[in-house]
């Protein structure tokens, strides 16, 4: 059975309802297991992003208590770049975080949603 198919088009093929979603747990399961291995990389990218920038910052400010005005204004350029650098390794952490958090609602959704069919409660 390919990631492809749908619970729909599980179902038709007379698959029981239960291992359809064993199935679709399966397949969410391993999304949110990736998206975890990316939200860690950006998580690392982020912080060394966040290291260029401080470095950066402190060349400048070097630059300056030097009087050095072409280094300062290739320095200050280099501090915009590392700056823009950050904020797109920062924004591209925050989406992939939104869609973790996506990912496991839509699990216990379905969870919730296959409980209630089966008559079970969440009440322990």
């Amino acid at each position: 059975m390919s990631a492809g198919i749908r619970g729909a088009e599980v179902r038709g093929r007379d698959v029981p309802e239960s291992a359809v979603h064993v199935a679709e747990l399966i397949v969410s399961s391993a999304r949110l297991r990736e998206l975890h291995e990316c939200s860690a990389l950006l998580r690392r990218t982020r912080l060394r992003a966040g290291e260029i920038v401080d470095e950066a910052r402190a060349m400048l400010a070097e630059a300056e208590r030097q009087g050095d005005p072409e280094r300062i204004v290739a320095l200050d350029a280099q501090l915009g770049e590392a700056r823009q650098a950050y904020y797109k390794v920062f924004n591209a952490y925050l989406t992939i975080c939104r869609r973790i958090n996506e990912e496991r609602q839509a699990i216990l959704r379905t969870q919730t949603e296959q409980g209630r069919r089966t008559g079970l409660s969440g009440a322990a």
